[in-house]
């Protein structure tokens, strides 16, 4: 759909947006909207590294059944760079089988 619109309509649709949100809060949402990306971003990354993480330590069970203790410290997810404001626990789920 995005392929069958003209340039004047396109500019027709930014000009409406500049309109109704106005100059002032247009870069605001611009900075939000670019937070949110990179805290997504990271966490994918996060699950990511948690998901080979946990195929590795399967992969090892299997071939040592004896159960592996690991102490990691909390982590800590932060909006940006620097912003302790907003810094947060993880509340992670203990993954011990018992048997």
């Amino acid at each position: 759909m995005i392929g069958n619109l003209k340039p004047l309509e396109i500019l027709l649709i930014v000009a409406v947006i500049f309109l109704l949100f106005g100059a002032k809060k247009l870069p605001d949402m611009a900075r939000s909207l670019g937070k949110s990306a990179r805290i997504l971003k990271s966490e994918a990354k996060a699950m990511k590294k948690e998901g080979e993480a946990e195929d590795a330590a399967t992969a090892a069970s299997v071939a040592d059944p004896a159960p592996q203790q690991q102490a990691t410290a909390p982590r800590t997810i932060q909006a940006s760079p620097g912003d302790v404001t907003s810094a947060r626990p993880v509340n992670e789920p203990n993954h011990t089988t018992q048997g």
